[in-house]
């Protein structure tokens, strides 16, 4: 079984990434041929979105079946377990790694006495296809939303490169324009990763979309102005009253756009709603490394000894949230009841 899309390639016997730590200089790609490879890869930011972490994990999960495929009975188990553990370690916000972890644990212990290694490649291949229509969907339903000649603002990168392909917010961006909307993108830098100038710049120009970059602390001055009609962002994690956990700054773009009546979207899987989850305030934030803040590549720009404070994510209250957008449909407020009716939930 092959998949290869921009973000990923699964050859069978490895997972081939790009390393998106060197976009948009250079396309380089990262072959994984252990599970350790792969959680490391997770961990490093060489794959980054929380659907695309959930197929690499599930991927990554493949491989370390292959390693342990020879062990049989309580050492099989414990094996499994340990590769479970390790790729849940490595990035903790994410809610769809564990969800992809979990769905692949099932899996293997409903059928580890048996074929176990191709079921999982299977399940994987399956979690991987799932994500390309998932997000096509968030597309049509999204670009709904979008007229002709709407100028959208975007914040770090919800595109192909964040997913398997295709992309979440950038998807209904590209599935506006395949409708024939003419669309102009404001795109933020993302401080301190710069995912919006490195990796959303990149895909848009690519795509050849009508791209402005523009410094973070410049896009309240942009609103004001009236350049923006929608703003539209991906998650990370989606608690059950709707409060959205996406990188860090999320937060302040809702503050601003509903301080100048800018319509604010989040544009998810469903995978990415933790209903186990009541509000933000349960959600874990990772800290990153202080040297992203410090340093721009390999350049420091901060003064030798200064404190630094680097959470790479925030939390954006639900009433900020004018709409979510899921491969189901669009869900508006209350969302304490719309998300668990569109994920299929007794109210």
């Amino acid at each position: 079984m092959m998949l290869k899309t921009i973000t990923m390639h699964w050859t069978g016997n490895s997972l081939i990434l790009v390393d998106q730590r060197k976009l948009p200089h250079v396309v380089e790609n990262v072959v994984c041929e252990t599970y350790q490879q792969v959680a490391q890869a997770i961990k490093d930011m060489v794959v980054r979105g929380a659907p695309a972490i959930g197929a690499a994990a599930a991927f990554g999960y493949v491989l370390g079946a292959k390693q342990f495929s020879h062990l049989k009975g309580e050492d099989l188990l414990k094996a499994m377990q340990q590769v479970h553990d390790t790729i849940a370690r490595t990035r903790p916000t994410a809610v769809n790694l564990f969800w992809a972890l979990r769905r692949m644990h099932e899996k293997f212990l409903t059928n580890h006495d048996g074929d176990f290694v191709n079921v999982l490649e299977q399940e994987a291949m399956k979690i991987a296809q799932e994500d390309i229509e998932t997000n096509r969907a968030i597309g049509r339903h999204g670009q709904a939303l979008l007229r002709d000649g709407d100028t959208v603002l975007t914040h770090c990168n919800a595109g192909a490169l964040a997913t398997v392909d295709y992309g979440t917010a950038l998807g209904v961006i590209r599935a506006a324009i395949e409708n024939g909307k003419r669309l102009k993108v404001y795109v933020d830098e993302t401080r301190p990763y710069l995912q919006g100038a490195r990796l959303t710049a990149w895909e848009l120009v690519q795509l050849g979309v009508e791209t402005i970059l523009i410094c973070d602390n410049m896009a309240g001055w942009v609103m004001k102005q009236g350049k923006v009609n929608a703003v539209i962002v991906g998650a990370d994690r989606i608690a059950a009253n709707g409060d959205v956990a996406n990188k860090i700054g999320t937060y302040t773009l809702a503050v601003l756009a509903n301080r100048h009546g800018v319509p604010f979207y989040v544009a998810a899987p469903t995978s990415t709603i933790d209903p186990n989850v009541k509000d933000g305030s349960q959600i874990p934030i990772e800290e990153r490394a202080h040297t992203e803040v410090t340093h721009v590549g390999n350049v420091r720009i901060a003064a030798e000894g200064v404190k630094v404070y680097n959470p790479a994510f925030d939390v954006t209250e639900h009433e900020l949230v004018t709409a979510i957008i899921t491969e189901r449909g669009v869900v508006r407020p209350p969302y304490d009841v719309n998300l668990r009716k569109i994920m299929g939930v007794e109210v």
